[in-house]
């Protein structure tokens, strides 16, 4: 191997050291954060910050960022999929769901995209091993939420233990939150644009921080703010480690790495957040817990590696699949 060939694979190494961890981070900041932050007006400010920022830094690097007005109304509707309904649903969760599950449960966002694109837009087609693992994420699904879902649908367990309503609810939200997401994420991968990815994450987050902060003004959130160093540090890893770091990361490895290789981050990702939950924030992990991760993840594999194989028109992937939404 030589000295250039060594730098190149420590290089890779680093960056996906940086996608695994910064990306699987996100889900305990966003925790912390909404602790002190109400969920909308977090996504105001961090997509705000971090996409004025990543504009600014297009526009001293000589890329484009101006737009059309068909690229403006078609970033504007993916960003409030993806970051608005997808993202700040995500942080209202939080407030009641555990930072690791909450990463699992997003982590079948490749699950709901198999399905629409298979089913209702008529695309890619899951073949033998994909539908297994869609079904076995429908079971992870199930045994993740089994201890809330249980005294609902079980009049005898429900003498046992009584349902956590709220938990359950967000847990609900949250899934509507990654079926937004899944919805975005197709509409993204659909769009020709006439501008970089770069740029055209810039613009998603501005446009999601405009609409998120509109939404905050709305609910009253500005007096709900507690200011704290906690909140705020939380705030600024959130825009600097997983939306600066993190994405810079991925667009680099998707210029220099195979795409089945860097899509890994899909079921790294959530281990990571439960791990994370646990240590720092010494979040519960039941048995429910860690048989919903293996079969969740080993589903996303499964669905993951399955469409790989499938050949699809070329499109522009804006945010991945999975990251924004954390």
């Amino acid at each position: 191997m030589t000295p250039r060939e060594h730098q190149h694979r420590l290089h890779v190494m680093i960056a996906f050291l940086l996608v695994y961890f910064f990306w699987g981070s996100t889900y305990l900041a966003i925790r912390i954060a909404v602790e002190h932050i109400p969920a909308a007006m977090l996504g105001a400010v961090r997509f705000l910050v971090a996409g004025v920022l990543m504009l600014t830094y297009c526009r001293l690097s000589g890329r484009k960022i101006s737009l059309s007005k068909r690229d403006a109304w078609r970033l504007a509707v993916i960003a409030v999929l993806l970051l608005s309904g997808g993202n700040v649903l995500l942080c209202y969760s939080e407030e009641y769901v555990p930072s690791g599950l909450a990463a699992l449960i997003v982590a079948v966002v490749p699950l709901w995209v198999a399905l629409i694109e298979g089913f209702i837009l008529k695309g890619d087609r899951l073949r033998g091993r994909g539908w297994l693992g869609l079904f076995l994420g429908i079971a992870g699904l199930i045994v993740l939420l089994w201890p809330q879902l249980a005294p609902v649908l079980l009049p005898n367990y429900a003498q046992a233990s009584s349902p956590n309503s709220a938990m359950l609810f967000a847990s609900g939200v949250l899934l509507l939150g990654s079926l937004s997401w899944s919805i975005g994420s197709i509409l993204a991968r659909r769009s020709s644009l006439g501008i970089g990815p770069v740029a055209a994450t810039g613009w998603e987050m501005t446009f999601a921080g405009a609409f998120n902060l509109l939404v905050s003004l709305a609910l009253g959130d500005l007096h709900k703010v507690v200011w704290s160093w906690r909140g705020v540090g939380a705030l600024i890893y959130l825009v600097i480690f997983g939306s600066w770091i993190g994405f810079t990361a991925y667009i680099w490895l998707l210029e220099h790495v195979p795409t089945p290789k860097v899509a890994t981050y899909a079921y790294v990702n959530p281990v990571v957040a439960v791990f994370l939950g646990w240590l720092i924030l010494h979040e519960h992990v039941d048995r429910y817990i860690g048989l919903g991760a293996v079969i969740i993840v080993a589903a996303v594999a499964l669905v993951t590696s399955s469409k790989l194989k499938l050949k699809s028109a070329p499109t522009q992937e804006l945010l991945p699949a999975c990251e924004a939404e954390a």
